[in-house]
């Protein structure tokens, strides 16, 4: 008499091979970062910014001249082996001043995005969780401010506090927050009423580390992308203050200010304006790729 696994027959893969062809488990994560590696513009904007980030470490350092030492002898010299970049119309090396720009211009965007980011993420997950009167509270003091004229409000400041570094970042971030606190007020509101927060209330968990353990992590996605597109606007925003005159004061150096400088010597001079100009626009265009490349990786109706 047969016996039951006599009388079928297993027709295409055998069990023992399934485990061997299943695709492998991915986390979240790391399917975000393997999308994110398929997007070549994505990968192009990295190196970019590896290189940019490396010469404002370095840059200064390559040429033998100091970015604020004036010498007249060699004023508005074209790019040359020895001013590599050429010199302005004080004689300074561009080569020395762009590059310690480079540092100040990516400083000043990356310290108001980190604002931006404690500041928004802050606001707005409480504004979120709390929701009612809080909520309504909270939401229309962010419309407020706003409602405030932002150019109006960095030159008011600027003639208050001065013009410095940390009036520049001050004038950036007193409203810049205001969009990321939307946004993680919405993924906030989305998710707090989810089965894993719930439960998590139900064992007793408190509101800090609800937030922390659940409702802001799982925001990390827009969070992260807002956060990457915040840095080339605080940047751009640096260089029409500082070409609108409203910048750093001398000797200090941004891409901003030496744009200003550089216009009325267009005609004649115009390496002193294309050199500033050049890497205000690759910089922004490389923040502004890795941002959309995370947006995509990020965003789930781009799975496979």
């Amino acid at each position: 008499m047969q016996s039951a696994n006599d009388k079928f027959k297993v027709v295409g893969t055998q069990l023992d091979d399934a485990e061997k062809i299943s695709k492998p488990s991915l986390s979240f994560w790391k399917d975000v970062f393997i999308r994110f590696r398929k997007n070549k513009l994505a990968m192009f904007g990295i190196v970019l910014l590896i290189i940019l980030i490396f010469m404002a470490i370095f840059g200064p350092y390559m040429t033998e001249y100091d970015y604020k030492s004036n010498d007249l002898t060699n004023k508005n010299q074209p790019p040359s082996a020895e001013h590599w970049f050429g010199t302005d119309d004080l004689g300074r090396d561009m080569f020395a001043r762009t590059w310690e720009g480079a540092r100040i211009s990516i400083f000043i965007g990356v310290a108001a995005a980190l604002i931006d980011l404690f500041i928004g993420v802050a606001w707005g997950g409480i504004a979120g969780y709390k929701g009612g009167r809080t909520d309504e509270i909270m939401m229309r003091g962010a419309d407020v401010l706003s409602g405030i004229p932002y150019l109006l409000l960095v030159i008011l400041l600027m003639v208050v506090l001065g013009q410095s570094l940390s009036t520049m970042i001050i004038a950036m971030t007193i409203t810049g927050w205001i969009n990321m606190s939307r946004i993680v007020r919405g993924q906030v509101l989305s998710l707090k009423n989810q089965e894993f927060v719930l439960a998590s209330k139900t064992l007793g968990a408190n509101t800090t580390r609800i937030m922390g353990k659940h409702l802001i992590p799982n925001s990390m996605g827009p969070i992260l992308v807002t956060m990457t597109l915040t840095i080339p606007s605080a940047i751009f925003t640096e260089a029409y203050l500082g070409f609108l005159g409203l910048g750093l004061t001398p000797p200090l150096a941004s891409w901003g200010t030496m744009a200003n400088d550089g216009l009325p010597a267009l005609r004649y001079y115009p390496w002193r304006l294309f050199f500033p100009a050049i890497f205000i626009c690759l910089t922004i265009f490389a923040f502004n790729v890795v941002g959309d490349g995370l947006r995509d990786a990020l965003d789930p109706r781009s799975r496979k």
